[in-house]
């Protein structure tokens, strides 16, 4: 059996997108839970035959996939968000792979930036969802630790069984990915199971929204939840500068290369004295991303 959970707040279109989306791609016994904390969501899910709503107390991600994963009654658990979608595959290439092994612990799906490529932010988008493709099938191959995309990825119930995830953890997706590892359990990656996600627009969302899912690994580190060598990181990234150089296909998409070095080179410096100097909390840092809705 399949649980799809979706996670959301006030994302009533996107939310009702995602469910009919997904849909057509289970079977008989399969179910589609939504968790959210506002009355808007709720008359949504209210009106869609077949849609369990789970309220959350709205305290966070973590806190709301704690109670869904209580509440799910699947063996294998997709987990997405509210304001993305899936293709028309994406169930069918996560859940695949489990019945292949019962090693494998989580499948990570393949985010596909919707955002335009002719801006600077959405040229961003593109080049890092395509960066993390690469470094996913990488990890993959050479079976290094791997951390699934928050966005589209399944799990095996097996796998997180006994897991109490801390309420104020800022990136839930590697928390998860790392206990699954830490188990024991294998992490692969479905290239075939794509969700579609809109980016943020201005750089000040752009900015909340990196520090608060890439500074969570550096609150994992300071936790001793994250590997040695984790996926990502300062060191990680700099190892691949060359790299995103030569994904730009023309001399305006070289100059916005150069400027997300800077900006990345800008998050690390912030992440480093938010989350080190000035230790700021969960509620602090885990502010909505309007121009990603």
């Amino acid at each position: 059996m399949i649980s799809i959970i979706i996670t959301a707040f006030k994302e009533v279109e996107s939310v009702y997108r995602a469910i009919l989306k997904f849909r057509p791609q289970l079977h008989i016994g399969d179910e589609i839970l939504v968790v959210a904390p506002d009355k808007e969501t709720e008359e949504v899910c209210k009106s869609i035959k077949g849609v369990r709503y789970i309220k959350d107390p709205g305290v966070g991600k973590p806190a709301a996939l704690n109670i869904a994963f209580r509440e799910a009654k699947g063996d294998i658990l997709v987990l997405t968000d509210g304001d993305v979608y899936p293709n028309q595959y994406a169930v069918r290439e996560l859940t695949k792979f489990f019945a292949h092994s019962q090693k494998v612990g989580a499948v990570s799906g393949r985010p596909m930036s919707i955002s335009p490529r002719t801006k600077m932010l959405g040229y961003w988008s593109h080049l890092l969802v395509d960066m993390a493709d690469k470094m996913r099938r990488r990890c993959t191959k050479e079976r290094e630790s791997m951390v699934c995309t928050g966005y589209l990825y399944a799990i095996s119930r097996r796998a997180i069984e006994g897991m109490n995830m801390p309420e104020d953890i800022l990136s839930d997706d590697a928390y998860i990915s790392y206990y699954i590892e830490n188990k024991g359990f294998k992490i692969l990656y479905s290239a075939g199971a794509q969700v579609f996600v809109k980016y943020p627009s201005t750089f000040s969302d752009w900015i909340k929204q990196k520090a608060r899912s890439t500074g969570g690994y550096t609150q994992l580190e300071q936790l001793g939840v994250a590997p040695k060598n984790p996926m990502r990181g300062l060191k990680q990234e700099a190892k691949e500068i060359i790299t995103i150089f030569k994904y730009a296909k023309n001399l305006k998409e070289f100059t916005w290369t150069g400027m997300l070095v800077l900006a990345r080179i800008y998050l690390w410096l912030r992440i480093y004295y938010e989350r080190r100097i000035k230790q700021k909390s969960f509620e602090e840092t885990w502010t909505r991303i309007e121009t990603t809705k």
